[in-house]
């Protein structure tokens, strides 16, 4: 993804004063590939109008948090960080400007990711429940797995701060659909946690645990049981980092691609 010879690509960041948003701003200031250029986010917010300085913690930027799409002016991509509504009007707003997209949000509902797909055919548009690099190769992992062990026992265990709107998070749910699709299952096979007398495991069962502590910033472990034996695949983020650069990673390649529905295998060549 060399820059080296290019003008960089100037990028806004929408949910810009949440927890992501100030580290993608943080970084995208040093990326000599991109340029901050936009920053929005909600009516209200206490930063509204000021220069985005106050939330990342660097000098003067030149770049104030807006509640307006005004600021999008000759932004060539966008990374968005909300809440599911929130994505989806951004999302409306990018189409009709041509402005291509990266959403990270994760607990979209099915209607809204159908909106989303239908709005690729105007926009590049990558939607993805993790971008970060290292969980991709994860569900690649996973699939290879589930292909080669169909009858193994699935449980998928995940841990993130206690701020999480969502459970599971939208990577398990991810991770459960790429085993059910190996193994010929459909979501009707996901088991939320268990309590009480459950009786035998039913063959097919792929189990999803969500733990909620702390500041955690997401740990995600696939277990594959056999009899006498099990494998376990695992991703363990030690900060929001990995999240923020690939979303600069996808925001820079989505840029001056054609419209359609892109995928972190697309970007990452899997």
């Amino acid at each position: 993804m060399s820059q080296q010879g290019r003008t960089p690509v100037k990028i806004a960041v929408h949910g810009a004063a949440g927890r992501m948003g100030i580290r993608i701003m943080q970084l995208l200031r040093e990326d000599a590939r991109t340029e901050l250029v936009a920053a929005l986010d909600r009516s209200g917010h206490p930063s509204m109008g000021h220069d985005v300085s106050e939330l990342i913690g660097q000098p003067s930027t030149g770049v104030v948090l807006s509640d307006s799409a005004d600021c999008l002016s000759g932004v060539q991509a966008l990374i968005d960080f909300s809440a599911p509504g929130a994505s989806l009007a951004i999302a409306e707003i990018c189409a009709k400007r041509g402005i291509p997209l990266v959403i990270g949000t994760t607990g979209l509902e099915p209607d809204q990711k159908d909106t989303l797909q239908e709005l690729s055919d105007s926009i590049p548009l990558l939607v993805s429940p993790n971008v970060s690099r290292a969980v991709n190769v994860l569900m690649a992992l996973v699939r290879q797995a589930a292909r080669l062990l169909p009858d193994a026992d699935v449980e998928i265990i995940e841990r993130h701060h206690k701020f999480k709107k969502d459970a599971p998070s939208g990577t398990a749910l991810r991770l459960a659909e790429i085993v059910a699709g190996q193994i010929g299952v459909g979501p009707e096979a996901f088991a939320h946690g268990r309590e009480g007398i459950t009786g035998d495991r039913p063959k097919g069962q792929i189990g999803l645990h969500a733990l909620r502590t702390g500041d955690n910033p997401g740990e995600h472990t696939v277990v594959f049981g056999l009899m006498g034996e099990c494998v376990e695949l695992s991703h363990r983020a030690l900060n929001r980092d990995g999240f923020a650069r690939g979303s600069i990673d996808c925001a820079v390649w989505l840029a001056g691609r054609p419209p359609g529905w892109y995928t972190m295998n697309d970007v990452l060549g899997l």
